[in-house]
């Protein structure tokens, strides 16, 4: 019903958040754009038909009133915090909502967005915000719809080889989880969600 679309990773400074991330994977991100009214922005990196989010707080945004989305603050620790689902052929997102309703868990009202990459071109999207729950273990929804997936622009030879981990509340995670046709990925723990990528000349990184 669904697919995993992005994982986002938050990092206090954009700048660092990139450096970071090429000494870990091989890989520098591309700057994404801004965020106009949420107090971010952003780089991404593919891995295929999927992508990673790195987000920060937009300095362009210095009197953006209210906590930024994903907890992302010039204090947080870079990490894995969350990731996002489309719909796969055939669904649409509101079905996908539908069926994490009927497993217990709102994802929300879903909103209309867009930025404007560096090159001047407007990117359109649909998605959901909720607050995190589950260690970010349930998902927040996105649909690209007529828009090109960022996956096909962005710098990538990343694979995702492993994702999952561990989260107290893993029986409500992979309730919604099952619904929406992604089966178990928590287990009974407090370690948060981890990834294990695979860069150019097999470098791996795990987080």
């Amino acid at each position: 019903m669904a697919v995993i679309d992005h994982l986002v990773i938050t990092v206090p400074d954009l700048a660092m958040g990139l450096d970071w991330f090429e000494s870990a994977v091989g890989v520098r991100p591309t700057i994404g754009g801004s965020h106009p009214g949420m107090g971010t922005h952003n780089a991404l990196a593919s891995m295929g038909n999927s992508y990673i989010e790195l987000i920060a707080p937009d300095p362009d945004q210095p009197d953006h009133d209210g906590p930024r989305p994903f907890g992302v603050s010039p204090d947080c620790e870079p990490g894995l915090v969350t990731f996002a689902v489309r719909p796969d052929q055939g669904e649409t997102i509101e079905s996908i909502a539908a069926a994490m309703r009927s497993a217990g868990h709102d994802p929300g009202e879903v909103i209309a967005m867009s930025r404007t990459t560096t090159d001047g071109v407007t990117l359109q999207w649909r998605l959901t915000l909720p607050a995190m729950s589950a260690d970010g273990f349930i998902p927040f929804l996105i649909d690209w719809g007529d828009t090109a997936h960022p996956s096909t622009s962005a710098p990538g030879d990343i694979q995702l080889v492993e994702f999952g981990g561990s989260t107290a509340e893993n029986t409500a995670a992979n309730r919604v989880l099952t619904a929406i046709g992604l089966g178990d990925l928590a287990v009974h723990g407090t370690g948060g969600l981890g990834a294990l990528l695979t860069g150019p000349g097999q470098r791996t990184w795990s987080l």
